[in-house]
């Protein structure tokens, strides 16, 4: 993702700051945006998955079954992994869970999860001087459901041993507590990347996006 030349940004904030003579335009300000991210040629889809694959860890919310928070949204901080036995980014998220921490017992209930990326999880952010809610330091939204994934499957050591190649902690996970290897099975995507409000991406255009 480009980072916006300061010169740009001073020329949008001349043109949609209050004039005294001319007043406030929404659709000139939305115009204008639209503008510069053409120019910027933002892809959404790419950003997606750029975050998802630079990310050795996320955000996960779940709807808690904790009977003291029971309803309310849990936040959980989950190591992922998206790679191919080569280290190439598939876009697929896995991740290990287990029935011993909040989100094990939450998306058996309801499985209705949501991860957050976030430029800031590498620092790009603070390196480029944003502060992480401003709306270019990228972030996405990423809902679905949780499944387990077979043992049995053709698909599932390879995936495993590219999640331990990342995190070679998860080996005493296995050996020591009752974790399962999971994969997003994505349902919804939204990016906020650049002023003028988050964007949705399709699972297909996410898959679809070469980084």
């Amino acid at each position: 993702m480009k980072s916006c030349p300061s010169i740009l940004v001073a020329l949008i904030l001349a043109f949609v700051s209050p004039n005294p003579s001319f007043g406030y335009s929404p659709r000139e300000d939305a115009r204008l945006i639209r503008e510069f991210k053409r120019a910027e040629e933002l892809n959404h889809a790419k950003i997606a998955r750029d975050l998802v694959h630079r990310a050795n860890w996320a955000a996960l919310g779940s709807l808690s079954t904790n009977k003291l928070v029971e309803g309310y949204p849990m936040v959980n901080i989950i190591s992922i992994d998206d790679s191919d036995a080569n280290g190439n980014s598939t876009g697929r998220i896995r991740f290990l869970l287990t029935d011993l921490d909040f989100t094990g017992p939450d998306w058996q209930k309801d499985n209705k999860v949501t991860f957050l990326f976030t430029d800031e999880q590498t620092l790009r952010c603070k390196d480029g001087g944003k502060d992480p809610m401003e709306p270019t330091c990228a972030r996405s939204m990423i809902s679905g459901q949780v499944k387990k994934l077979d043992p049995h499957g053709t698909s599932y050591q390879p995936s495993l041993d590219a999640y331990v190649s990342r995190h070679p902690a998860a080996k005493n996970w296995l050996k020591a507590h009752t974790f399962y290897l999971c994969e997003l099975d994505i349902t919804n995507i939204f990016v906020l990347d650049f002023y003028g409000g988050p964007h949705e991406v399709s699972a297909s255009d996410y898959y679809a996006a070469y980084i």
